[in-house]
């Protein structure tokens, strides 16, 4: 756009100065108005002719959906990710939030194979009753119990207390952001006392 004004101008000024044309600036193109002046004619076919073969050269080339797909798919992996997680301070309420989830996820999966192993070590010959599992549970060494035990604990303690939390806010109480605060350090502080408790019994 730029470029095709700047011709206009150009060849207006430079016909009007040789007296070869009236200088009445207008609003009609390149082209017409090199090819209206005798002097400039050889000039203005081979600018037009430039001008013609730069728009040439810009048209768009069909492609398929399966090229289209491949190329938006290439654009995007070049997109940064936003907003970025290492851009962010790391505080308390995302830290529980994100544990929170990572606990809840932990448990159900965890209780889910066990039940699923329960039901199919008849067939396996696993032994998985209760008796079995405390008899063998038994003869662990005391650390490993205690390690044991508060692997288990912990994830379970927390995800408790933290519920208990937002059951708490759902009533509309300790929403402000001192609030939220003293909650996440009394859940964590729940979640250390109950984890030990469990732990040493």
């Amino acid at each position: 756009m730029f470029s095709t004004r700047a011709m206009q101008r150009s060849s207006t000024t430079i016909a009007a100065a040789r007296g070869l044309m009236k200088f009445t600036p207008t609003t009609t193109t390149a082209s017409s108005i090199l090819l209206r002046t005798p002097a400039l004619r050889s000039t203005g076919l081979k600018a037009v002719t430039a001008q013609q073969q730069i728009r040439l050269g810009s048209t768009t080339t069909p492609t398929s959906d399966a090229e289209a797909h491949s190329i938006l798919a290439a654009q995007r992996l070049r997109r940064p990710t936003s907003p970025h997680l290492t851009i962010y301070k790391p505080q308390l309420t995302a830290m529980l939030s994100i544990l929170n989830r990572i606990t809840g996820s932990a448990i159900s999966a965890g209780m889910y194979a066990f039940c699923l192993a329960y039901l199919v070590s008849p067939y396996l010959g696993l032994h998985l009753e209760s008796a079995t599992i405390a008899a063998a549970f038994g003869a662990w060494p005391v650390a490993a119990k205690v390690g044991v035990k508060a692997l288990v604990a912990a994830p379970f303690t927390f995800h408790s207390w933290n519920g208990i939390r937002h059951l708490v806010w759902d009533t509309g109480r300790q929403l402000d952001l001192k609030g939220v605060y003293r909650t996440g350090y009394l859940v964590l502080g729940l979640t250390a006392v109950s984890t030990v408790g469990l732990a040493l019994i």
